[in-house]
């Protein structure tokens, strides 16, 4: 009987080959869809779990209580993962249950020199001799235990290594660290150490370590400054620890430790690194746990899309097995032996698909990466765990797809069905369009948030930030010395380029790195206040180059010395956080700012000098003639490459000991929205596949209506009737169907992109054309599909439908 049942299925198959194909295909592509975003899903759930001891590694985020005199900023002030070194070894001495603690700087770039070669390398970290202790990270030359204990050592990653070395053994090598005189990073370094590249799922990745003994060499106050914000500390506890208990004693462990009565700690375990944190100041990228739901559930919709579409084919076809039906169950079939039969080809038919949605998915790895800048890989996910899973969605989607088909086949009843008696029934009926309006209401809410996230990203790029980014050529000299003693003839030599219209120096770009500390200013009652901001060290022509608006006061000048010891240019918000209303007021006010004092000479207006996602935060613009990393040159767009290679030669004939690196400041500034852009690919990839999907679940059910309104047709054409009358009869039913999915999408995408919105502080207002949008481009998706089965169905000649009356 099962041969049989096996032998019936296939000749099904090929008896139709056009529905079968649709049939595999649909629901190939809708499984390889969701396939592929489970995929993306585990690899960003997947995060730091390579480390052996992850379960039992944590680190401190630093911040704030809330002061007695603003109770109502209680839990606004952010939390920082970067913060002090003091912490770190009072955490080891106070807590037994910490077994190891480990610390690190911030990433960092050193100038590295072999011989007259000069690299500037990127993703450096100054780390403790306890590192490989607590990570996992795959030592393949050297001993991890004294790999970072002496002053001057380095540990490579192995790819690293080789673009230095070749593949030369690396271990003993020695290369010369920064030439700037006074920096931590200056001396020669010895590799002591080979490791594995960081691995991809890693929530912060590096090409070298540096040994932190080194930066205490150089700087060892700061590790006893509570105060002084330069490192993160990480920690592995025994397997004992309670983090409950752990929170509770942090109050009396500071008390005794440190002066500022506001300072806290808390502590985060590393599952929670990547998705789950909400400090600033990260050592490496973060992931979005929004987004992992947003995929999710798309990833679930395309699933049901083509499940429902596959029922509906299936349902198409019924009234062509109904004499089939009719004729097993005269000789004696039972309804459960039928129910077996369909529901055995249904799971035939989801083999089939799984095996082409296989094919799928190995061919659309490379888009997919190329995507989501992830290096997903097949095998990864194909394992002795993931084959049971696989069998049992196999089963699972093969009965819950053929279910409603085979009911409905195997109730139908013999003596209506050899009689020649309409089987069909009205509840079947509706449970199609039913499952058709859940179809394009999915549908719709995808093509509506999908004009609403091209949108909010359009108008990241689009929206006046506030300074000038065009054109702006920058290049990174990282702080050196030499470069900043050399850059009033630097930047007499390039201004002289008629292709150069302005140059400035500074310390950061909008949207780079910028540190915080405290400033004390005079506010409106005559009272010196200090208050944290952020601090923009800027050279004396970096406003007017920028084209930044003053509200207030006056720039930096030439024509006042003093400048450069003595004045301070704040932005509006900073103006407010001291009390003014009117920026005007705040100048001439007192300041006291890392050893400088004086007077508040300006006020600029606002300006978006970090991502869109916040608000513009108080800012002060501080003058450092010789504390800068970057120069800035504001270029013609006439023959870039020629104005490149000039400015090039000038850097070699000043600065010839440096690597010439440069950048545009628009492209470098839209890095910060890089998962966003990502975001927007896969939910518009995703959605425009759900929606072809679901078309085919329409072709299905147009083509069910045809075939049972063939007779119809005939009589309506022998009486007269229009091609473009029938045609309009059988769509009308449709276009119906997705009005009333307009209707029950509006509100649901509504509420569910106005929370994926309150993620920027700038974002769109969603007008009601959005809606109306979605609902044309439905309309037209669902008249283009229905279109090709109605014009067939009213072209066909009467005879051929009434030959049998």
């Amino acid at each position: 009987m099962l041969k049989n049942y096996l032998k019936i299925a296939w000749r099904n198959l090929l008896k139709k080959k056009a529905y079968s194909f649709i049939n595999i295909f649909g629901l190939g592509l809708g499984m390889a869809c969701c396939f592929m975003i489970f995929m993306f899903v585990q690899d960003e759930l997947s995060y730091d779990t390579y480390h052996e001891k992850g379960d039992r590694i944590y680190r401190l985020t630093h911040g704030s209580l809330p002061s007695e005199d603003q109770p109502e900023n209680a839990g606004a002030n952010p939390f920082w993962v970067w913060n002090n070194a003091p912490v770190g070894p009072a955490l080891k001495s106070y807590f037994p249950e910490v077994d190891k603690v480990v610390q690190f700087s911030g990433s960092s770039d050193i100038l590295l020199t072999d011989g007259e070669n000069s690299y500037q390398e990127e993703g450096v970290f100054f780390m403790d001799s306890t590192a490989f202790d607590v990570f996992s990270w795959k030592v393949v030359k050297g001993d991890p235990k004294n790999a970072l204990t002496a002053p001057y050592s380095m540990v490579m990653t192995e790819s690293t290594a080789k673009r230095y070395f070749g593949n030369e053994d690396p271990i003993g090598k020695t290369m010369k660290g920064s030439d700037s005189p006074g920096r931590s990073n200056a001396g020669d370094y010895t590799v002591t150490a080979v490791i594995e590249d960081v691995p991809a799922n890693s929530h912060f990745k590096f090409n070298m370590l540096l040994s932190l003994s080194t930066f205490r060499q150089y700087r060892p106050e700061v590790f006893d400054w509570w105060g002084y914000a330069d490192f993160y500390t990480y920690f592995l506890v025994n397997e004992n620890f309670d983090q409950t208990a752990f929170e509770q004693k942090i109050p009396d462990f500071l008390a005794s430790r440190q002066d500022d009565p506001l300072y806290t700690i808390r502590v985060e375990q590393m599952k929670d690194f990547y998705l789950r944190t909400e400090a600033d100041r990260q050592p490496g990228e973060t992931g979005s746990l929004s987004n992992i739901y947003v995929f999710s559930v798309i990833g679930i919709f395309i699933l049901v899309i083509a499940m429902i579409n596959f029922m509906n084919l299936s349902t198409a076809r019924s009234m062509e097995r109904a004499k089939e039906v009719g004729i097993r169950k005269s000789v004696g079939a039972g309804r459960k032996h039928l129910v077996f039969q369909f529901l055995g080809e249904s799971i035939i038919i989801v083999f089939l698909a799984m095996l082409a949605s296989i094919i799928f998915v190995s061919s659309s790895l490379p888009l997919m990466n190329s995507i989501t800048g992830k290096e997903l890989e097949f095998t990864r996910f194909i394992s002795w765990q993931t084959v049971p899973t696989l069998v049992g969605i196999l089963f699972v989607v093969g009965i819950l797809a053929g279910s409603y088909p085979a009911f409905v086949l195997s109730g139908f009843r013999p003596v209506q069905i050899l009689k020649g008696i309409s089987v069909t029934n009205s509840s079947g009926v509706s449970l199609r369009k039913g499952l058709v309006v859940f179809q394009f209401s999915l549908s719709i809410i995808l093509i509506a948030g999908t004009i609403i996230v091209y949108n909010q990203m359009n108008h990241l790029l689009d929206k006046d930030m506030g300074f000038d980014k065009e054109q702006m050529l920058v290049l990174d000299y990282n702080y050196d010395e030499i470069v900043n003693n050399r850059s009033s003839a630097l930047k007499s030599e390039l201004e002289s380029n008629p292709a150069i219209l302005s140059t400035a120096f500074s310390r950061s770009v909008p949207g780079g790195y910028f540190p915080n500390a405290g400033t004390t200013i005079q506010n409106a009652d005559g009272e010196m206040k200090t208050e944290g901001q952020a601090i923009f060290q800027v050279g004396l022509d970096f406003i007017t180059h920028f084209d930044m608006e003053l509200v207030a006061g006056r720039s930096y000048s030439r024509d006042f010395p003093s400048d450069s010891t003595s004045a301070l240019v704040v932005n509006e918000a900073a103006a407010r956080q001291y009390g003014f209303a009117n920026p005007a007021d705040i100048v001439g006010k007192k300041f006291d700012q890392w050893g400088r004092a004086g007077e508040v000479i300006g006020v600029v207006k606002d300006f978006n000098f970090i991502s869109l996602h916040r608000t513009i935060e108080p800012l002060t613009l501080p003058f450092e003639a010789y504390a800068s990393r970057f120069l800035s040159l504001k270029v013609k767009s006439d023959n870039l490459q020629k104005t490149i290679a000039e400015v090039e030669e000038v850097w070699k004939s000043i600065a010839p000991h440096r690597p010439f690196l440069y950048s545009f400041l628009d492209e470098d500034f839209n890095k910060q929205y890089l998962a966003d852009f990502k975001f927007r690919k896969i939910f518009t990839t995703f959605s425009v596949l759900a929606i072809l999907i679901a078309s085919l679940g329409l072709f299905g059910l147009a083509t069910y209506t045809a075939e049972i309104r063939t007779k119809e047709i005939g009589i309506r054409k022998v009486l007269g009737a229009e091609v473009s009358s029938i045609v309009t009869l059988l769509s009308k039913d449709f276009i119906k169907l997705v009005l009333v999915a307009i209707v029950l999408a509006t509100p649901v995408t509504w509420y569910a992109m106005n929370k994926w919105l309150e993620g920027f502080a700038y974002k769109v207002e969603i007008g009601w054309w959005v809606y109306l949008l979605a609902g044309i481009v439905a309309v037209i998706v669902a008249m283009a599909t229905i279109s090709s089965q109605a014009v067939r169905a009213a072209m066909l000649n009467p005879v051929r439908s009434l030959k049998s009356e």
